[in-house]
This record gives C-alpha cells, sequence and structure tokens, in this order.
C-alpha cells in the first residue's frame, strides 16, 4: 500500500476530520493494479462485509449478514497493459480491508494481493494499492485542501501513470 496519509495536527482538528470523514465530506481516490478485467468498464458495487478479526480478514457477501456493514465502492478502468489493469476507486464507505474484500469479490485481486486472491506476492511485499487523490475544506481554517500522491517509484506503476494521463478524467 502506498500514498497519502492525512494527520491532524491538534485534537480538535481530529475531532472535525473524524466527523467530515462520517458526513462522506473527504474525497478520496484510490488506484489498484489488478490482473484479471472487472465485469464492467466502471460500476458502483455494494457488499456486506463482516470482519474476522482473528485472521485479520474481511469477507464480502452479497447479502445483508449477522454482523456485516454495508460498503460501497465505485471503479472505473482508467488504463490498461497487456497483463494488467489499472482501476480508479471511488470509496463511499470505510470499511476493514474494503476495497481488496470487495475487488477480490468480483473476481479482481490486488497486483500482490496474496491474503485476498492473488497469484503471487510483489517483490516488495507490498500490494498495487495506492491512495492516490484527496480532497477537503481544512476544517480550522475552511480552505480547500487538494493533494495528489505520486506513484511509487517503479515501472509498473509510472507507465500506468503515463497511461492514465492520456485519458481525461
Amino acid at each position: 500500500v502506498s500514498g497519502l496519509v492525512i494527520f491532524a495536527k491538534t485534537s480538535k482538528a481530529l475531532t472535525r476530520m473524524n466527523e467530515m470523514f462520517r458526513n462522506n465530506e473527504v474525497k478520496k481516490k484510490y488506484w489498484a493494479i489488478v490482473k484479471n478485467r472487472p465485469p464492467k468498464d466502471s460500476d458502483e458495487i455494494t457488499h456486506y462485509i463482516v470482519r474476522n478479526e482473528k485472521i485479520n480478514k474481511s469477507i464480502a457477501w452479497d447479502r445483508m449478514k449477522p454482523n456485516a456493514k454495508e460498503a460501497v465502492l465505485a471503479y472505473r478502468i482508467v488504463a490498461h497493459s497487456d497483463k494488467y489493469y489499472l482501476l480508479e476507486i471511488d470509496l463511499k464507505t470505510g470499511r476493514h480491508h474494503q476495497i481488496r474484500c470487495q475487488l477480490s469479490k468480483i473476481g479482481c485481486p490486488i497486483k500482490g494481493d496474496l491474503k485476498y486472491g492473488a497469484e503471487r506476492s510483489n517483490p516488495d511485499g507490498g500490494i498495487s494499492l495506492h491512495a492516490r487523490h484527496i480532497k477537503f475544506i481544512h476544517p480550522v481554517s475552511k480552505v480547500e485542501i487538494d493533494i495528489t500522491a505520486p506513484v511509487p517509484d517503479n515501472n509498473l506503476w509510472k507507465t500506468f501513470e503515463e497511461l492514465a494521463g492520456s485519458f481525461s478524467e
């Protein structure tokens, strides 16, 4: 996993940021590299996720189950190579391992994510999931914050960044 992380400098800012996340006032975009083509070029998918803390894994179901939480994300194919697809993900809810779990459920495990069905690990041991972009109104100054994280420094990510740039968002 790579990309953006947001920190609050004060407890007051943290409280406000947490509220903004709960109210869906923070726009987040993730990039994921997957081996399999998703069923649709773009879609909004809903599953019901049950977290198993013993194995640190979440299971996605098509229908509500006991102790499940609704999980919603939208994705679109941004670019592709001979072997992989770059997906942009708009996370609507924030559940444990949500992106990993839901992409695996639709047959598209993230490259390197052995826990959720990838065939092999990445050389660095990580998974190809990148917190790409975040936009929100600063809780104290009220200034719009709009940040895009550079992709990891490897050939596949750099190639996808170039390919993504040739498509308009």
